[in-house]
């Protein structure tokens, strides 16, 4: 199994992203990453609480030439959820056309991942020598959701409810081969399964910077899951999301060329990177997540070396009625530890 990790831009303080990507390069196949103040589905690489890093582009380029002469694959993230007013504008085609030809004449561009079919168009359109991709946040988990966008996309990173679902990946395996495409899934998301605020939490996301300097509601946390999980009843819920422990990676290599990995807000991608290439983790299992929701279970954490041997097998042969099934909060019992005493 090989990676698609994302890119972070470094403080003075932190370690070189390109040298965390060196020392794994014969696992990682591809690095995924947003353009500076453009908006995508994370916060803003370039601009915080109104500061803009005038340098991010110079560096950007230059870490990004410095992968591409690893024989890494460079992936642009043209992913928001929302373009607002200029979702379909001739002025964002021209910007996502202007900057898709710069990276192709500095750096060596291969991919774009997209949530919207405008840019898919746009990129397929003008530069058809361009893989163009699916992002996972387009929830493309059937057949038939795959077929209704064949036309704009080469390749499809799946629904993330599917990744514990082997007959599923199965039919989506099986009409990707008959259809030319490719499939990708995410590994290591923190997300709750289903979760009914995603469309909110990305549509904020997108518009983060507007968000960042207006007046907002007080006293309301706008993320689902960390209302949730402040519910210690919940917590059985950890269990029943969409990650893959880096032991159980290796079930995924027949279905998949490339799992994503999501480090772009991770606090240590290194940990994260390490771990998935060495197939074995011992420490906390959410520290390897994106999101990381340790802070609300503290101090507990889930042991990963506590896991049983059939987790895979159980958690992949289930039948999903998660709120019908005991399971996870029997195997909770059993991976919860207070690393506190």
């Amino acid at each position: 199994m090989r990676f698609a990790v994302g890119y972070q831009l470094p403080d003075e303080d932190e370690e070189p992203f390109v040298e965390i990507v060196g020392d794994h390069a014969d696992r990682i196949a591809e690095v995924y990453f947003p353009w500076p103040e453009m908006p995508s589905g994370r916060s803003p690489m370039a601009v915080r609480d109104g500061f803009v890093d005038w340098t991010a582009q110079a560096r950007v380029e230059s870490d990004l030439r410095a992968l591409k002469a690893l024989g890494i694959r460079l992936d642009l993230l043209l992913n928001a959820n929302c373009y607002g007013g200029q979702a379909l504008s001739q002025a964002l085609a021209n910007r996502v056309c202007s900057v898709i030809d710069h990276l192709y004449e500095t750096v060596g561009l291969d991919i774009v991942t997209t949530t919207s079919l405008a840019v898919a168009h746009t990129a397929r359109t003008h530069f058809p020598g361009l893989e163009v991709r699916a992002s996972v946040n387009m929830r493309i988990g059937t057949v038939k959701g795959a077929e209704c966008v064949a036309d704009l996309f080469d390749s499809f990173t799946i629904q993330r409810e599917c990744n514990r679902d082997p007959e599923r990946i199965g039919e989506l395996r099986a009409w990707a081969e008959a259809n030319g495409k490719a499939l990708h899934f995410l590994a290591n998301s923190g997300c709750v399964n289903f979760c009914s605020g995603q469309t909110f939490h990305d549509n904020l996301v997108a518009h983060e910077a507007e968000i960042a300097g207006t007046l907002n509601v007080g006293g309301f946390n706008p993320m689902a899951c960390w209302r949730y999980f402040a519910d210690r009843a919940h917590w059985p819920a950890l269990l029943q999301n969409s990650w893959v422990r880096p032991e159980d990676i290796h079930h995924y290599r027949d279905w998949f060329p490339v799992a994503k990995l999501a480090t772009r807000m991770h606090a240590n991608p290194r940990r994260v990177i390490a771990a998935y290439c060495e197939g074995r983790y011992e420490g906390n299992l959410l520290d390897l997540l994106e999101p990381n929701h340790t802070p609300l279970i503290a101090p507990y954490v889930i042991d990963n070396s506590r896991f049983p041997a059939d987790w895979f097998e159980r958690t992949a042969a289930c039948g999903k009625r998660c709120h019908a099934c005991a399971y996870c909060a029997q195997i909770l019992q059993q991976v919860l530890v207070d690393w506190g005493h």
